[in-house]
């Protein structure tokens, strides 16, 4: 029997996210980093850059994947065990590596790369031991670390982009509210994210029927599960006055988009009303600050000093705010883009970025408990569009 070390296997209709003019063009500025930097092939490993020059997503359960990109190519790599999908679902060719021998992986690279060129690697994302195979497997002149420039690509979102993610935020709120409708004493929060959840996932496959579903989830956190951000959703059962973090993720085509709320069951003491009511108008005051030509350290020191009047900076806890893109809670990050003192990025017309200030009082305080909104702003020309729409703050959202 021949067992070939890879092969090419194209079956079905093509069906990705964005237009081939869309792709075309990433590729387009890649390769003027490339020529930039003296790279002449490019080895992606990681899911966020595959599937933003590709549309390809893929699932590695061990195996790895790669897109490689040349001057005149661009090849997804990918498992035999996913057969004709990744060809499908990405812009370019496709070739299909074997198991039959160990690196074939490699070899179905080099078959596009060939031997001595000068390779542009991910060095957020390449580990030491295939960082060590690319060296043996294609004997690159130079290897270059080609990860921020293409960072710095993704964090300008075109317009194809920005329409994508404006549905991605109007399905989270889809989420939301039904989230909302599911709270009352006694519930689990369990259940409560099940609801929101199934709620996106009904909504993003009715806007988008030839999209693959993957990867939506709901963190839905009450009373001191609240105190942490991303903490996992529990079976703790509501009680009437607990507070409580709304977080809804929608992901379309790998495009993550995000709402988060605080809300209260039934009723919120005076205590934990004036940190409510501070972390809104913080989160008010913020927004007002994301603009063309504004820092993300400067917004970020303004509002520290917001906090700091207030005697509140020292519950902080993180940033004020990320961009959006492709990425999600395990993979993907344009830290670039982040509200935070050490990222001096100069806000531009076509960023997508958060504003999600939050306030962490620890138990035994009065007020206790993890306050935080979220909306998500598309930098304009003269300002920003804030494209979240459920509302935040004590009017709305103390329910059950």
């Amino acid at each position: 029997m021949d067992r070939p070390e890879f092969y090419r296997f194209h079956q079905g209709d093509r069906v990705l996210p964005f237009a081939p003019e869309e792709y075309d063009a990433r590729l387009e500025g890649l390769r003027a980093s490339m020529d930039t930097a003296g790279v002449t092939a490019c080895v992606f490993t990681s899911m966020h850059n595959i599937a933003y020059y590709s549309g390809f997503l893929y699932c590695s359960f061990g195996r790895p994947y790669a897109l490689v990109v040349t001057e005149t190519e661009s090849v997804t790599i990918s498992a035999g065990i996913d057969a004709a999908q990744p060809w499908r679902r990405c812009h370019g060719d496709n070739i299909t590596y074997t198991d039959w021998a160990r690196n074939n992986y490699w070899r179905a690279i080099r078959s596009v790369t060939g031997e001595g060129a000068a390779i542009g690697f991910e060095g957020d994302h390449l580990t030491l031991v295939q960082r060590d195979l690319l060296e043996d497997f294609l004997k690159p002149s130079v290897t270059l670390d080609i990860a921020p420039a293409t960072m710095r690509q993704r964090m300008h979102k075109s317009a194809a982009e920005i329409a994508l993610i404006r549905q991605g935020a109007q399905v989270a709120d889809v989420g939301g509210y039904a989230i909302r409708e599911a709270i009352r004493e006694g519930a689990r929060e369990v259940d409560i994210a099940m609801a929101g959840r199934d709620a996106m996932e009904l909504e993003i496959a009715k806007r988008f029927p030839d999209a693959e579903y993957r990867d939506t989830w709901v963190w839905f956190q009450s009373g001191i599960n609240t105190d942490g951000a991303h903490n996992p959703v529990t079976a703790r059962k509501l009680a009437r006055g607990d507070i409580l973090s709304l977080n809804t993720f929608p992901m379309i085509s790998g495009y993550y988009t995000a709402l988060e709320r605080t809300l209260f069951v039934g009723e919120v003491d005076d205590a934990s009303l004036k940190i409510w009511e501070a972390n809104v108008a913080a989160h008010e005051y913020g927004m007002s600050l994301l603009k063309p030509g504004v820092s993300c350290a400067e917004v970020t020191r303004a509002i520290n000093a917001f906090f700091a009047e207030r005697d509140l900076l020292q519950y902080r806890t993180f940033g004020y705010g990320h961009s959006f893109g492709v990425l999600s809670h395990y993979y993907g990050r344009e830290a670039g883009l982040e509200l935070r003192e050490d990222i001096d990025t100069v806000l531009e017309p076509g960023m997508v970025i958060s504003m999600e200030p939050m306030l962490t009082l620890p138990e035994g305080t009065p007020g206790a408990g993890g306050y935080r909104e979220h909306d998500i702003l598309v930098i304009t020309e003269t300002g920003n569009d804030n494209i979240t729409g459920y509302p935040y703050g004590p009017a709305f959202n103390v329910v059950g």
